[in-house]
């Protein structure tokens, strides 16, 4: 039994600091800064790739956050450890728009490649050696998908993956995989589809493919409240997708859906069809991209 239930009239909603400080490891009022950065720098400010390449989070949850009036952009992420391109990355917020008290937002923390513009480098074959998307790279950085890149300039690959090359130079690891250090919790998670298979193991956050056919029903893995649930936009690749927080204290989230069919702040009850897999996003095909934050993923 846990002794901290979370339902949809307790869940926590993070709110702006009330005596603003600019240090992003504290926080005023009753804010929970969350760490954000797991981005891996090939050169750079943290030096090499060797250098970082134990590098992470210091949480794997994602946040939300509600904007107060005399919130800016730079400040909430600030507040959170992220760039302010994260934050507007995230949550598909347009090149000079302005945010709106009141509004939710993601604090969606980023992994990904850091790298410095080399002589002759283009988005393209940026995006080629790190596999990254071209579109997706260039709206993280706020560059035109031609833009000529200054030599020296630092570009962020979102979910950039590092070639065998680079690996080998810097004898990193094949896969750099995050939050896969957390409790097991046998019995606790069920499986979030019926049937399919498992199209790709562990990356990026502690997350699994398990390909199905579109139209799939999704199941909640476990009791919880709907934290986010985005039935639009590109969402930093995953497209439609739902985040579920669970009263063991860990967050599940599903991907890729084609259709959502719960909304936020909604209790779900594990077993519970939440959506319907798609191929919504960044994705080259039908499957749940399914992820378990704070704990060890059992499929």
């Amino acid at each position: 039994m846990y002794e901290k239930t979370i339902n949809s009239q307790n869940v926590a909603i993070l709110q702006a600091a009330l005596n603003y400080d600019p240090n992003p490891q504290k926080g005023g009022g009753d804010i929970t800064i969350i760490g954000g950065s797991a981005l891996l720098p090939e050169s750079g400010p943290l030096g090499t790739l060797v250098d970082v390449e134990n590098f992470s989070p210091s949480s794997d949850n994602i946040s939300i956050y509600v904007v107060r009036e005399g919130d800016s952009l730079s400040q909430i992420a600030e507040m959170f450890g992220v760039s302010a391109n994260t934050v507007i990355w995230a949550n598909n917020i347009p090149r000079g728009d302005l945010i709106r008290v009141g509004q939710t937002l993601v604090i969606l923390p980023v992994s990904g490649v850091r790298y410095t513009v080399a002589k002759g480098d283009t988005l393209e074959s940026i995006a080629k050696k790190f596999k990254g998307d071209i579109d997706e790279i260039a709206r993280f950085n706020d560059l035109a998908n031609t833009a000529e890149l200054a030599v020296g300039t630092d570009i962020v690959i979102p979910d950039g993956e590092l070639g065998t090359a680079v690996r080998q130079q810097y004898n990193i690891p094949e896969t750099v995989v995050y939050g896969t250090s957390g409790p097991s919790y046998p019995g606790y998670y069920i499986r979030p589809i019926a049937g399919g298979r498992k199209t790709q193991g562990l990356h990026g956050y502690n997350g699994v493919d398990l390909g199905a056919p579109f139209g799939t029903p999704v199941y909640a893995a476990a009791d919880g409240t709907a934290i986010i649930s985005r039935a639009y936009g590109w969402n930093g690749g995953y497209g439609q997708y739902i985040v579920i927080s669970h009263n063991n204290g860990t967050q599940t989230l599903y991907a890729h859906l084609s259709n959502i069919i719960i909304p936020e702040g909604s209790s779900t009850e594990q077993g519970q069809i939440v959506g319907y897999v798609g191929s919504t996003g960044r994705s080259t095909g039908p499957h749940l991209h399914f992820e378990v934050r704070g704990a060890r993923n059992p499929f």
